[in-house]
């Protein structure tokens, strides 16, 4: 790995807020942020990112690349969520592999967001049709997880529609708020954009700080806790982001010529949701333990892939 990646990481000050984070909770400090301060938080930054996606989309000519992103997304959505339900079987029940799985193939808004703010340190272009990647790889994998476990589980009374799921994720507010601020980003002239430019772009960074350093004080709550469920939740939570980051920085070479986007596929098939998929799973497996996939993704793959995943797999990708 380049040294100087990790370096310019590990010095990024929105990281830096979010080891403040764990570092507070390991002290018992009494630092907190306010959940309705960090709910708005968490929607503007989605909000901001979705428009400026619409706005790049919009002025982006229609290219082999960006139909070869978006199925290549939706791909690995369907099949990260199958072959890792089968690896959580050996573990887990039918309900907590179906959820970690459906986890582990959708993807985790506030990495991609860290990961586009990386790349501009890193003076590195990306495509704004990475956004709409981002957007569409929420449902299949809840749609994956949901089938499975309607599947294996013998108890069909207890099935909930696949439809009435389907339908809560498309519509839970974090998916509804990127897709739309796309379409508004992509519909909005040049001039109207730049009219709003100071909320959307200008503290994009100072709230994503904030963000992290909430994210800090989150998972340094939950990780304490869940490090004693054992190190088979711990090493998945590691390895399977690992071999699904690399996996992708090497096969996207074969269709993708932007550094910036190869780069971002490999953070989304590496990342973990912990928003849009809970609020799902609250739905479709009632009986799947949150004390266990919310921390795998919140409290160890989060923090690995803001810390050493970044320049890991950008290093990875610019060797290709």
């Amino acid at each position: 790995m380049d040294l100087h990646l990790l370096i310019d990481n590990l010095t990024n000050p929105a990281l830096l807020f979010f080891f403040l984070g764990i570092i507070a909770v390991r002290l018992k400090s009494d630092l907190e942020i306010p959940e309705s301060s960090s709910k708005f938080i968490s929607f503007y930054l989605l909000l901001s990112i979705g428009f400026k996606g619409g706005q790049e989309l919009s002025h982006s000519e229609l290219s082999a690349e960006i139909f070869w992103s978006l199925g290549f997304g939706v791909l690995l959505a369907l099949i990260v969520p199958l072959y890792t339900f089968f690896i959580l079987r050996q573990k887990y029940n039918i309900s907590d592999s179906g959820a970690i799985a459906a986890s582990y193939g959708s993807v985790s808004a506030v990495t991609f967001v860290t990961a586009l703010s990386f790349l501009e340190i890193e003076q590195i272009p990306f495509g704004g049709h990475m956004v709409a990647v981002m957007a569409i790889m929420e449902a299949p994998s809840i749609m994956v997880g949901v089938l499975l476990m309607s599947i294996m589980n013998k108890n069909k009374k207890d099935a909930i529609p696949l439809g009435k799921v389907l339908k809560h994720a498309l519509t839970n507010g974090s998916v509804l708020l990127i897709i739309g601020s796309l379409v508004i980003g992509f519909l909005a002239s040049e001039q109207q954009a730049e009219g709003i430019k100071p909320f959307t772009t200008d503290i994009f960074k100072g709230f994503l700080a904030v963000f992290l350093l909430d994210m800090g004080i989150t998972s340094g709550k939950k990780i304490s806790s869940f490090l004693k469920k054992g190190w088979f939740a711990t090493v998945f939570s590691i390895v399977i982001p690992l071999v699904n980051g690399i996996a992708v920085a090497f096969i996207s070479s074969m269709f993708i010529e932007s550094i910036g986007n190869r780069f971002l596929l490999s953070i989304l098939a590496a990342s973990a949701s912990y928003i849009a998929v809970p609020a799902a799973m609250r739905l479709a497996a009632p009986k799947a333990n949150p004390g266990l996939y919310v921390p795998m993704a919140l409290a160890v793959t989060f923090p690995f892939n803001i810390t050493v995943g970044l320049p890991l797999y950008l290093c990875i990708v610019q060797m290709v």
